[in-house]
């Protein structure tokens, strides 16, 4: 069967590979869409420390039942449409033992530690196999993405009412903003592209800041009662707005980083300790995080036409990862369709 490979840092090709073999508790999947994630573009520029050459890349899937395995219990149709939870847990580390298989020590997640899914055949254990029932094939492409950030908000604790200011309007802090307008805050969304500042307020963002043509802090501090916001999510990645997350939250507040920057970041940990605020990390997305993504797409009228800014067929792959590479400002997401 086909497969699109990242070979090594800036080339790729679409290589044979052998078909995966169906064990009794697996199920057989036809790829239908699969989304191109940031990580995936990061390992075709060499930059994703987590990878080894080569790699077939994606982990946010839409895709068919064509096989069920013998020993499968679960309520599964062949033609179904599904998604795919993507990541791996031991099942013995303390992230595993605390019940936050997204925090496995061992996890490895498709497209990364391991072959992905950009190919025509997957294999899948039964319990990773996810149904929504209604949703399209784009739709189930984007639940994945759109998990980190719901699972960023859950990490939040956000309370109706309460101002979360979110960092960057990407895929993650679309489905940051997305999540969190479920709970009726008040959502200030900041990033540098007006286009992406749009596509915020399309997913409910309240107020929306161009940082680098207006002033983000008075802008804050003025929307806030000068106290800053209840809530700051960071989904950049940068040392500026991992700082300002910390400078911008109200005491008492909660700080969620996702992104993580490539260099060290120093800052004075007093602001920590008078402020009295809980700085959490989040990684990944739970099961519960899927199930809440697919509940919320099929439940409101998402705007797919806004989020899903290119696609490519599965014979372009190479054509999708180099234009994303050339022009990242023009990407939100992009999906590669496989033939029918």
């Amino acid at each position: 069967m086909k497969a699109f490979q990242i070979t090594s840092p800036l080339q790729s090709a679409m290589v044979e590979v052998s078909q995966p073999t169906l064990q009794a508790n697996e199920v057989l999947l036809k790829v239908e869409r699969v989304g191109l994630c940031g990580s995936d573009l990061n390992t075709y520029r060499g930059k994703n420390p987590l990878v080894s050459f080569p790699r077939i890349p994606g982990h946010e899937i839409a895709a068919t039942i064509l096989k069920i395995g013998t020993e499968v219990t679960g309520d599964f149709t062949i033609g179904s449409l599904v998604t795919v939870l993507p990541y791996t847990a031991c099942g013995k580390c303390a992230g595993c033992e605390a019940n936050r298989p997204n925090a496995c020590t061992h996890n490895q997640t498709l497209g990364v530690q391991r072959d992905g899914s950009i190919t025509e055949y997957l294999v899948v254990p039964e319990e990773k196999v996810i149904t929504a029932a209604g949703l399209s094939s784009a739709q189930l492409a984007l639940v994945e993405p759109l998990a980190v950030g719901f699972h960023a908000v859950r990490r939040a604790r956000i309370q109706d009412q309460e101002s979360v200011l979110v960092f960057g309007c990407g895929m993650i802090g679309l489905g940051v903003i997305a999540a969190a307008s479920r709970h009726k805050a008040t959502i200030i969304a900041v990033d540098i592209d007006d286009k992406k500042l749009e596509r915020a307020r399309s997913m409910g963002a309240t107020h929306t800041i161009n940082a680098a043509t207006e002033n983000v802090e008075e802008q804050v501090r003025s929307l806030t009662d000068q106290h800053g916001a209840h809530v700051t999510i960071e989904a950049v990645g940068l040392p500026q707005t991992l700082l300002q997350c910390v400078d911008l939250v109200r005491n008492a507040g909660r700080i969620v980083y996702i992104g993580y920057s490539a260099t060290p970041v120093e800052y004075e940990t007093k602001h920590l300790l008078l402020k009295e605020v809980d700085l959490m990390g989040s990684r990944g997305a739970t099961r519960q995080d899927f199930d809440d993504v697919i509940t919320y797409l099929s439940d409101t009228d998402h705007p797919i036409e806004q989020t899903i800014t290119q696609t490519y067929s599965f014979e372009e792959s190479n054509q999708a990862i180099e234009f994303w590479h050339q022009n990242p400002d023009q990407v939100t997401k992009i999906q590669i369709i496989f033939p029918s």
